[in-house]
């Protein structure tokens, strides 16, 4: 490997897209600590009180599914940046990115000692599906993303009609034993086996999301090739559009399609648009914080989300092992037992501490701990880890400097 066969450098990164990542995190600790405290109950019988009843319903429109969409979006641009900054370079940019994803998914597996829902897998297996557009054009793209989008809620009714008999690993009193264990060997089984059933051979994950998925990364790559988010000045007018038009679509469409949901209407048979209502409503929150951040607003709030956005994969590995520690048998052995509430700030909690302790490790550091590890097992080569001081270097010239 030659030495100029590096990452996209510091000062070439887009700020706002990182600024993005980090919102994003935010969405994923807290739908992720919210779901232990489901473990081992009912969700249909579990009440909540009044405050817990707001705090879900802003989870549910602001974060729920809408953080795991911005992040496939924010996927599929830094898929189009990597694969031009390694073709750049004269590489072969599709065995460049099959060895990257491969390194993803034994992160991935390890992640799932930690969390029974891991994503990472869900990024390294569609990413190797991105490869076959890598070399088409933006028409190309837009279409299929187009298309794919049109045809989910065909697919989401049909999906939803078939019956699988799965077990519920987190509801199961046999599976709940390896959970309740404080034997780290079995949490691990029981976190396999949760991603197993409720993800991997569950139809509605399996298919319906992995689309999803996948027309979010299609939108991101074409983001990219329009160069999006380094012209966001050029689409202000755009931005303010789209989150005129979104809201209202929100409001309107999510009150007549709740409606229909309660009311069993039969048409979502054949026609489910839920997912038209996340991925509207993500794009009106993240139109929302580019022409924020384009205005100039909420600088040093977005300095902070830039840098955990830099470090998307350790913060995002952190939660879970902390998680762990918290809610498992091998850990506290809070399982279910606290109020809806208590979840859900402990997330914003810990993440608001990532921020603060993001920005300090980036202030010594090139990198996060496992961005590092994955960029040099990527390019096969060690990177400076520690950032160096740079040397302040005098030129003398015939003119005196004066003291």
């Amino acid at each position: 490997m030659t030495n100029s066969f590096q990452p996209v450098q510091e000062n070439k990164r887009t700020a706002i897209v990182d600024i993005l990542r980090g919102w994003a995190l935010l969405g994923v600790v807290i739908g992720n600590y919210v779901d232990y405290r489901y473990v081992g109950l009912e969700s249909a019988v579990l009440k909540k009180g009044p405050f817990s009843e707001v705090i879900a319903a802003i989870n549910q429109y602001f974060f729920a599914a809408k953080s795991w969409t911005l992040l496939s979006v924010l996927f599929g641009y830094g898929f189009a940046v990597l694969i031009n900054n390694v073709a750049s370079k004269g590489k072969n940019p599709v065995l460049f990115f099959c060895w990257r994803m491969v390194i993803l998914f034994i992160l991935a597996f390890i992640n799932s000692a930690f969390w029974f829902g891991d994503i990472l897998k869900d990024y390294a297996f569609l990413g190797l599906f991105l490869l076959l557009f890598y070399k088409s054009s933006k028409k190309t793209i837009l279409i299929t993303c187009a298309i794919l989008f049109l045809t989910i809620p065909f697919l989401t009714a049909y999906i939803n009609s078939i019956t699988q008999t799965l077990p519920n690993v987190q509801s199961d009193v046999k599976y709940l034993k390896l959970f309740y264990s404080g034997n780290w060997l079995d949490l691990f089984q029981f976190n396999l086996l949760g991603t197993y059933y409720s993800e991997m051979i569950n139809l509605v994950y399996a298919v319906t999301v992995h689309v999803v998925m996948f027309a979010c990364m299609l939108l991101g790559f074409y983001a990219q090739k329009i160069n999006f988010f380094n012209r966001l000045p050029e689409f202000k007018k755009l931005l303010e559009r789209t989150i005129i038009t979104t809201f209202i679509i929100a409001l309107v469409f999510g009150f007549l399609l709740i409606t229909a949901i309660n009311y069993k209407v039969p048409f979502l048979k054949y026609f489910h648009p839920i997912f038209w209502l996340i991925i509207n409503t993500m794009l009106f929150i993240a139109s929302g914080i580019c022409l924020l951040y384009t205005n100039g607003k909420l600088k040093t709030i977005f300095s902070y989300f830039n840098v955990s956005g830099k470090m998307t994969l350790t913060n995002y590995m952190v939660q879970n092992i902390l998680a762990t520690f918290i809610f498992s048998g091998i850990g506290l052995k809070i399982y279910n037992t606290l109020p809806y509430w208590f979840y859900f700030f402990l997330a914003v909690a810990l993440f608001i501490v990532q921020l603060f302790i993001s920005k300090w490790w980036l202030s010594k550091y090139n990198y996060g701990p496992v961005e590092w590890l994955w960029r040099s097992a990527s390019y096969r080569q060690f990177f400076p880890f520690k950032k160096q001081k740079q040397n302040t270097i005098i030129s003398e010239t015939n003119t005196e400097v004066v003291k």
